[in-house]
């Protein structure tokens, strides 16, 4: 449960922190997050090569996610978080859990969901805006 509290805390510092650095593109810094939270990982299983191997593989992941996102659409960035959480809670299925801290996939998962959320929020936005619209246009 703290551990969910932490990650809860985290995210939204995180959120917090980005929303005041209102020079640099948004879009960019949580790319870059993503792409930093998926290397995490590696330094934690640095000590088992077949871990080590599946986790430098799934940080290459993350990254080309963050890439695209930046690149193309920010809509990779929002994907990726919700999949680096999902990695998170599963990681535990493939590997031992021994290699990553206690609870971390706790944390990281709300952490990654937190933001995932908040960075999907503009998009829930303008399907509402839309639908409003759609139904004023309709009424006249």
């Amino acid at each position: 449960m703290l551990s969910t509290l932490i990650g809860l805390a985290a995210g939204l510092l995180t959120i917090f922190t980005f929303r005041l650095l209102k020079r640099v593109n948004q879009t960019t810094l949580y790319g870059v997050m993503l792409s930093g939270i998926g290397f995490i990982y590696v330094g934690f299983t640095w000590s088992s090569w077949e871990a080590l191997a599946v986790n430098v593989l799934q940080a290459i992941v993350f990254a080309l996610f963050a890439y695209l996102g930046i690149k193309k659409n920010e809509k990779f960035i929002i994907a990726g978080y919700f999949l680096h959480g999902v990695w998170d809670v599963t990681y535990s299925l493939f590997f031992s859990s021994a290699l990553i801290p206690p609870h971390y996939d706790l944390f990281c998962l709300t952490f990654d969901f937190i933001v995932g959320f908040y960075l999907l929020e503009p998009a829930f936005r303008k399907v509402r805006e839309r639908a409003l619209a759609s139904i004023l246009q309709t009424q006249n």
